[in-house]
């Protein structure tokens, strides 16, 4: 690898666009991957991202911009992948250049749909990068403050502590403050979990529940989160540390949350299909909720206790009544 480490972002969304924006503070070349010709061609002409965080300006001096995924892997020593889960295996089947080498840090919040893993094992178990060559990007953050430069927090989790604090410095800025953590299991699987927590949240509040049942709803779901997260890696955390507890409170409880936005119109009583045409972004939660319940389930007795993913899966996979699953997720609170 060179002295100074090329990076590349893979995604052309809203938090994708953020990274972006975090990375030109501090380095003179960023390699920045999607698929959308249209909007690679606008930024170029226009400086800013037409679908996503148009108030962002860039130097486009500053970017190398492409839609050849194979061009952007050659290119970067750091991958910064922010592609939906639901179609990261999509663009990775295009690449035809070796990972094996490369440094991946996963900004997506979520679990791969063809294997049910999240996504740095999947890296590890697909294409053979070497664990601590892994790394997960996670919040509590969400892109629309970091395109206002409000005081943002991330937590950047590798095995590799080196490597973990050269994306942090990377990433860092008068806005941007970083911790690292060597979590990386537990913080990406916090940061998929959340997501569901977010849609339960919305569903709540679509349903006409106050801030007193909200309360108590993010109450019992760190503590879901703590129990599922140690059944899948057990080591020693402390579930209230940002990147679990903070990152799922300003997911449940943010107006930026696409999650909790699309749970809400559940509430109100959108059908899935009807609430995912609405909504211009990915809410990863709805991908995350089928493959968090199937993936408990599949530990049979040695299984966690989740009574909200359960109530979350039984809303959007099995049509059953928001207003009467919540009547009984009730009764399993405290």
């Amino acid at each position: 690898m060179t002295e100074k480490p090329k990076f590349a972002v893979f995604g052309g969304g809203s938090w994708a666009t953020a990274i972006v924006k975090m990375l030109c503070e501090n380095l003179d070349e960023v390699g920045w991957y999607m698929r959308n010709t249209y909007a690679l061609e606008h930024i170029k002409k226009e400086d800013h991202n037409p679908n996503y965080l148009s108030s962002v300006e860039f130097k486009v001096s500053q970017l190398k911009l492409s839609n050849d995924i194979n061009e952007m892997v050659e290119y970067a020593d750091y991958l910064i992948f922010v592609i939906p889960s639901a179609f990261v295996e999509t663009e990775l089947k295009k690449v035809n250049v070796s990972l094996e080498d490369k440094i991946v840090f996963s900004a997506i919040k979520g679990i791969v749909p063809e294997t049910s893993l999240i996504v740095g094992d999947h890296f590890n178990t697909h294409y053979n990068v070497a664990f601590n060559n892994i790394g997960v990007i996670s919040g509590p953050c969400h892109a629309e403050e970091v395109a206002l430069e409000r005081l943002s927090y991330l937590t950047i989790a590798c095995a590799d502590d080196e490597k973990a604090k050269l994306v942090a410095d990377t990433l860092s800025s008068d806005y941007i403050k970083c911790t690292t953590s060597d979590d990386v299991m537990g913080t990406e699987y916090a940061a998929m979990l959340k997501n569901i927590y977010a849609i339960a949240a919305g569903i709540a509040h679509g349903l006409g529940y106050g801030d007193n049942f909200q309360s108590v709803l993010m109450s019992n779901a760190i503590r879901e989160m703590k129990k599922y997260v140690k059944k899948v890696h057990k080591m020693k955390r402390n579930i209230n540390d940002s990147a679990y507890l903070g990152d799922l409170l300003v997911t449940g409880y943010s107006v930026f949350s696409r999650n909790r936005m699309f749970g809400n119109m559940i509430g109100k009583g959108y059908t899935v299909k009807s609430a995912q045409m609405e909504m211009s972004m990915i809410a990863e939660g709805y991908y995350a909720t089928k493959s968090a319940y199937n993936l408990n389930q599949a530990k049979g007795k040695k299984k966690a206790k989740t009574p909200i993913i359960t109530a979350v899966y039984n809303i959007l996979y099995e049509g059953k009544d928001p207003k009467k699953v919540f009547i009984k997720l009730t009764d399993k609170l405290d």
